[in-house]
């Protein structure tokens, strides 16, 4: 899943990006946005729904990460609690998995 994560986040960019640079990079951003999909539906042929599906809210914090490398975006004390807090979260749902 967070796999899935990083190639969705990437083809979202990759899509703003496209504003500006064209239909190449657009295009590039849906493969990669479909590549996402697809191990998305493969992670969930192994794996509970409800441990696999909170993961993917680490869009938001590799979006924050992706938008201050490439977009030069600011980064606040509040983005920084809340990636925190998501990703917190992320391991106390995936790491109380057991199965």
């Amino acid at each position: 899943m967070i796999c899935s994560s990083i190639c969705a986040c990437i083809g979202q960019l990759l899509w703003k990006l496209s504003a500006a640079q064209g239909l190449v990079i657009m295009f590039l951003g849906f493969v990669f946005y479909g590549a996402g999909a697809l191990i998305m539906i493969i992670a969930y042929k192994f794996g509970k729904l409800s441990v696999l599906q909170p993961i993917l809210s680490l869009n938001y914090a590799l979006s924050i990460v992706l938008g201050f490398v490439f977009l030069d975006e600011t980064i606040t004390a509040l983005k920084v609690v809340g990636v925190l807090v998501i990703m917190s979260g992320v391991i106390c749902i995936a790491g109380g998995d057991e199965e």
